[in-house]
């Protein structure tokens, strides 16, 4: 295959949404119920492929090589957990009793803690 021809190739966009996803094949929508699910690859040296997998009894009118357009979040959770276990628990009581805004009402404690992370995963 010629990987150097762009006629061979079409540019993809793909936004996923937790289980969903919105994907655009040359600026055209595909429809959601065509399509059971996708996978994109992409090796040193080669344009990226992906491959649309259409729902049973429906016609796919793309086959091909991909440019590809990714808008996707990386997952928290795996950042979150070195965060998180790297706090000192009397540190950040200490400090969320020491808070100025720290309320009276229920989960007040819990609030100004979680207000505390959060600055202190932003750097304040």
């Amino acid at each position: 295959m010629d990987h150097n021809n762009d006629e061979n190739l079409h540019r993809v966009q793909i936004t996923a949404r937790g289980a969903k996803a919105a994907i655009e094949v040359d600026g055209q929508r595909m429809d959601p119920g065509a399509l059971s699910g996708y996978t994109v690859t992409h090796r040193a040296g080669e344009p990226p492929q992906v491959v649309l997998f259409s729902t049973d009894g429906v016609e796919s009118a793309f086959e091909g090589l991909a440019r590809l357009a990714v808008a996707d979040m990386p997952d928290p959770g795996p950042a979150a957990a070195v965060f998180l276990a790297d706090i000192d628990a009397e540190e950040l009581e200490r400090a969320a009793l020491a808070r100025p805004d720290l309320g009276t009402g229920p989960h007040s404690l819990t609030l100004a803690m979680l207000t505390q992370l959060g600055e202190w995963a932003r750097g304040v």
